[in-house]
């Protein structure tokens, strides 16, 4: 018999500290987490202080040297560095050690690659993947086979490694078309969630703050919550009833990421602008995390790029359970800040009073009398808006409530305001 055993990848991390070295090593532990998820193991770890980037070989002679050392003596099978490689800069690396060469856009493509479960992620993946290897073909041929591909080489570019830049550059051509379909389905079930007049709250955070589990506590659905990064990629929408009355949808979108890859921006951006046609951002922050203040803003970082401005954000400062006393974080972008256990499910009451104030702030008070038959405004207003009050006398049904201005002209009462 015989035994076939998946090969594991024995990786070095390399990285280029400019004026921060702290950052460059709390950027490579982040990237040592992101080989795990992607099935590498790190055996080293190594550093270059110098004020540029190496425009040939990402790092110095010297550090070239010792790289090659390194990967001997701890038997490497490849090298991950901390910033996006140019043709250049890979094919010299690769010529200079003999050795694998990946960066970080790779690996987090892998990631993608492995978790994309929908048609649309799918396809927003394989064209995030050509477009990377598309703009490494520059001086390398026509063939693919040099890329070596990324951990456990998955993806379009193994799958046929003798592609020409045609062949690429029409599949691409053919993935925009399938994903603009995709988009205008997307917009089609967003108008219908327009015309059902249910707010939607758009939860957006670094990757592995909690966004999964939280939606999961909420509204009691069983989607995919791991202690990974970028455990889940594809958008989920459930409904949820606020403490205050009437429901909202909450949408999940894929996590953020230091250096998040250009490719995964434009071929995600149909994904992320979930919060862009949101009502209320729900920005969840691992309090825990000793970087918490780095990902706050890169998440605000990436939001600008996807130009999500003006919303009204709820900051909930998570995994409060893994803190000895309550979290003392301050987030000046948000209008209301709580502290939740998502996993505990602790702080969800004052969560959602929190998504309710915010809302509210956005409705127009009634106050008035119905007529028994005009039973139906009043079940309108239990849908789409905030019953504070509702008394029964001789003349009618007496109310005093919230709703959205799309719903005002249809619940008016006959009298009051």
């Amino acid at each position: 018999m015989i035994t076939l055993e998946k090969e594991i990848e024995k990786v070095i991390l390399v990285g280029v500290a400019g004026e921060s070295e702290e950052e460059t090593i709390a950027s490579l532990e982040e990237l040592e987490e992101l080989a795990k998820t992607a099935g590498a193991v790190t055996v080293g770890k190594m550093i270059q202080k110098r004020e540029t980037i190496h425009p040939g070989t990402y790092v110095g002679k010297g550090k070239l040297s010792e790289i090659k050392d390194a990967l001997w003596e701890l038997d490497g099978t490849g090298i991950i560095c901390d910033d996006e490689l140019s043709p250049v800069q890979l094919r010299n690396l690769r010529d200079e050690l003999d050795t694998k060469v990946m960066d970080r856009t790779l690996v987090i493509l892998d990631i993608f690659a492995a978790r994309a479960s929908t048609n649309e992620g799918k396809i927003q993946v394989e064209l995030a993947q050509l477009k990377y290897r598309q703009s490494r073909l520059t001086g390398m041929g026509i063939s693919l086979s040099r890329l070596g591909g990324g951990i456990g080489t998955r993806g379009p570019g193994e799958k046929k490694l003798e592609q020409d830049r045609r062949v690429i550059k029409n599949r691409i051509a053919q993935l925009n078309r399938e994903l603009k379909e995709v988009k205008r389905h997307r917009e089609i079930t967003r108008e219908a969630r327009k015309r059902n007049k249910l707010p939607v709250v758009a939860i957006v955070g670094y990757t592995n703050a909690g966004k999964s589990t939280l939606l999961n506590g909420l509204t009691g659905s069983d989607i995919l919550a791991e202690d990974k990064l970028f455990a889940t990629l594809d958008a989920t929408t459930r409904s949820v009833k606020l403490e205050t009355g009437g429901e909202v949808l909450l949408t999940d979108t894929v996590g953020f990421i230091r250096k998040l890859p250009h490719h995964l921006i434009e071929a995600f951006r149909s994904t992320l602008e979930e919060a862009k046609y949101a009502d209320v951002l729900l920005h969840v922050v691992d309090a825990s995390n000793p970087e918490v203040e780095r990902q706050m803003y890169t998440v605000y970082q990436t939001l600008e790029e996807l130009d999500i401005k003006d919303k009204p954000i709820v900051t909930a400062f998570n995994k409060q359970d893994l803190l000895e006393g309550l979290s003392t974080l301050r987030d000046f972008k948000a209008d209301y800040r709580v502290s939740i256990s998502a996993k505990e499910k602790r702080g969800f009451e004052e969560l959602l009073g929190a998504i309710g104030t915010v809302l509210r702030e956005k409705k127009v008070y009634i106050e008035g009398r119905y007529d028994y038959k005009e039973g139906d405004k009043i079940q309108l207003i239990r849908k789409h808006g905030e019953l504070l009050e509702e008394e029964f006398r001789e003349d009618g049904i007496w109310v005093k409530a919230y709703v959205t201005p799309e719903i005002l002209e249809k619940t008016r009462p006959k009298e009051g305001k």
